[in-house]
């Protein structure tokens, strides 16, 4: 292999690495929104005293689906999501800034 032909598979190789990390890191954005989201269900669940098992009945939803949603293993659609504020008798905001989120459930006053 001449040097021309080394540099250029070099380039290459370099350019698909960088690539192959772009795409990780978007993985890992994803999977830390759906973290964030997660963590403010269990945290407003907890708050309120309540199992998984009573949020799903009151959201229409499985014990089963809330326990992935709180581990960060779903990307819920937006009826969901109106549906789970209702059930957690708050109301839900999602703050989305390039790479960083904030999801916050905040309680409507008794």
């Amino acid at each position: 292999m001449n040097h021309t032909r080394w540099k250029l598979s070099r380039e290459r190789a370099t350019a698909e690495d960088r690539q192959g990390m772009s795409e990780v890191e978007a993985v890992r954005t994803e999977i830390r929104m759906a973290f964030d989201l997660g963590q403010a269900v269990y945290d407003r669940r907890a708050e309120l005293g309540i199992s998984q098992s009573e949020l799903a009945r009151r959201a229409s939803m499985t014990q089963p689906q809330v326990s992935k949603l709180e581990l960060g293993g779903t990307v819920p659609t937006l009826p969901l999501l109106a549906r789970l504020a209702k059930a957690l008798d708050a109301s839900l905001n999602i703050a989305l800034d390039g790479d960083n989120s904030t999801v916050v459930f905040t309680g409507h006053a008794a």
